[in-house]
């Protein structure tokens, strides 16, 4: 997945809004008030933060440990890093970003 079609897919969600709190790199995509996804837009690759649930983190983690890794900069028990690196299909990106959401919209 490219990055315009992991932000465009984020937005496209009901009451979805992008901000910069955190400087002009890195990308915060909130809903309600809350962050359920952030988007370093200079790393390479580029990297996501997404919130699961303390189960699906370790499972995560497990089946794609070349790709998924602890939250950077978040709470790893809550939030995992993806990198863009094509070894998670596009797909499985998208429902990523769905549960995040869905999980911060609760």
């Amino acid at each position: 997945m490219e990055i315009d079609e992991l932000i465009n897919y984020a937005l496209s969600l009901p009451e979805a809004e992008e901000c910069f709190p955190f400087g002009e790199n890195n990308l915060v995509l909130k809903t309600k008030g809350k962050m359920f996804l952030t988007v370093d837009l200079v790393a390479f690759p580029t990297t996501m933060n997404y919130k699961a649930t303390p189960d699906d983190i370790i499972d995560q983690r497990d089946q794609y440990p070349d790709a998924i890794f602890p939250g950077f900069h978040m709470n790893k028990k809550h939030w995992n890093t993806l990198h863009l690196n094509r070894m998670v299909p596009s797909k499985m990106i998208q429902q990523l970003i769905l549960t995040s959401y869905t999980l911060v919209r609760k």
